[in-house]
């Protein structure tokens, strides 16, 4: 007899559940407009810089910020300091989209990639600097790998550093860019 009554209850639960999971829209491809769908970051560009990343276009205002100091330390080595703005990291393992202000830094020494950044701070083993005057480049990536960029130039900083006989020398006035590669400046280097 407790069967009986149980059976119908199940049932009812059972159809409403059924109802329920078919109207929301999310596993139903016939209905679109109820679907979330996301919104695009940006454009992304024909352009792409020396390693054939595509540059994804962000209008400047809010758009991502950085600038860059490199300070000599001990053993030859460089502090590299980040200062952000309107851009945060992502950790290891996230997902690989584009994200508004969202992403990691490639820091180059002299055009060649020394190292992916996720962090506002590193270190750049003295080995990686011959002597002379090196310029240092950071800039920023969506998780995607594209390159954030404002009216078509990618934002990156630029810091000289320059070695004389093995020794950290000087580590001239930084070169804040939010725009495209352009001659270091040359105040402040050491002969």
């Amino acid at each position: 007899m407790t069967w009986t009554r149980a059976l119908p209850g199940a049932l009812a639960v059972c159809v409403l559940l059924l109802a329920g999971t078919a109207s929301c829209g999310s596993d139903d491809p016939a209905k679109p407009e109820t679907m979330a769908s996301p919104s695009p970051v940006g454009k992304v560009l024909d352009d792409t810089d020396e390693e054939g990343r595509h540059y994804r276009e962000v209008a400047g205002e809010n758009a991502p910020e950085v600038d860059i100091e490199v300070q000599p330390e001990a053993g030859d080595s460089w502090d590299v300091r980040l200062t952000l703005a309107n851009f945060r990291f992502t950790p290891p393992g996230s997902t690989q989209k584009a994200v508004a202000g969202r992403g990691l830094a490639y820091l180059y020494v002299d055009d060649v990639l020394v190292s992916r950044l996720r962090s506002a701070d590193c270190r750049i083993p003295g080995d990686l600097v011959s002597r002379g005057t090196h310029t240092v480049t950071v800039r920023l990536h969506a998780d995607d790998g594209t390159v954030w960029v404002v009216d078509g130039d990618p934002v990156e900083s630029e810091a000289d550093i320059t070695v004389s006989d093995g020794d950290n020398l000087s580590a001239p006035a930084n070169d804040f860019r939010t725009g495209g590669r352009g001659s270091p400046e040359t105040a402040g280097k050491a002969s």
